[in-house]
């Protein structure tokens, strides 16, 4: 039985690629930098049954020797594809991150924070996560975030192995035209054991947009939904996120054509 998630700070949703990655423009040439940063997790992968990890890393001076008593700053992020089917330059990721403390180094240079759960720790959607988890760790000499370029930063990946799902659906007609309400009904399966409850069903109507409707599965698995068809709907499609990180959402294209489309 998995241990249950101990980590409950709120996420903050991050926008912008920039608020993860290491100061560049302004940080000191290599050979300047005073200190060495680094971290890792152990294991370096998670799976449904063995969700926590220990991190630990490192402080070393420019010398090689150990920095004692360096408060560093670990996250936790998930990472999410960005919606965007217009191909538009934009970061092609978006994040959900929270703290999961400031341990100091001790006099060997190293911090540790054991059983940091890497899992969903907030009730946001989890339409389009991916299969990883990123764990930052950041120092700033002055504690000033104005003058990054005394600041350090370091990051590693935690892999997740999910198991698979999926949606099967009926639909009241497969040609529709401008007026006409398509229904879709249908049910997600989720692996054994895991309830299929709150799993989150997404119809997508026409290819700018994501989703149209969004409804949650019943208890047993089985949601409906309906939409008014409009002239320029033409790309139909089903999704789901699973309330479970391990869990891989599932995608299927609706065999449905609308008649009010103009004829190629």
């Amino acid at each position: 039985m998995p241990r249950k998630p101990r980590l409950t700070a709120l996420a903050a949703l991050l926008l912008a690629a920039g608020a993860l990655a290491a100061p560049t423009a302004s940080a000191k040439p290599a050979a300047d930098r005073a200190y060495t940063l680094t971290v890792t997790t152990t294991p370096a992968t998670t799976n449904t049954a063995e969700r926590y990890v220990d991190v630990t890393g490192t402080v070393t001076k420019a010398d090689g020797t150990p920095a004692a008593g360096i408060p560093v700053t670990l996250r936790e992020t998930l990472l999410f594809t960005t919606w965007n089917p217009w191909g538009d330059p934009i970061d092609p990721t978006y994040y959900e991150t929270h703290d999961i403390g400031t341990p100091v180094t001790d006099a060997t240079g190293t911090f540790t924070v054991p059983d940091v759960a890497i899992d969903h720790t907030t009730g946001g959607s989890l339409l389009n996560v991916q299969p990883r988890v990123r764990i930052t760790a950041s120092f700033d000499e002055d504690g000033d975030p104005n003058t990054p370029q005394d600041g350090y930063y370091a990051d590693t990946t935690v892999n997740l192995k999910t198991r698979p799902s999926s949606v099967s659906y009926q639909v009241n007609k497969k040609k529709v035209k401008t007026g006409d309400i398509l229904t879709v009904q249908g049910k997600v399966t989720l692996p054994k054991g895991v309830e299929p409850e709150g799993t989150e069903v997404f119809l997508q109507t026409y290819w700018e947009g994501q989703y149209r409707v969004k409804v949650t599965a019943e208890e047993d698995g089985f949601f409906v939904m309906s939409v008014r068809v409009r002239g320029y709907d033409g790309t139909f499609a089903l999704r789901t996120a699973p309330t479970d990180l391990y869990i891989t959402g599932a995608h299927q294209t609706l065999p449905i054509t609308n008649t009010s489309l103009p004829r190629p």
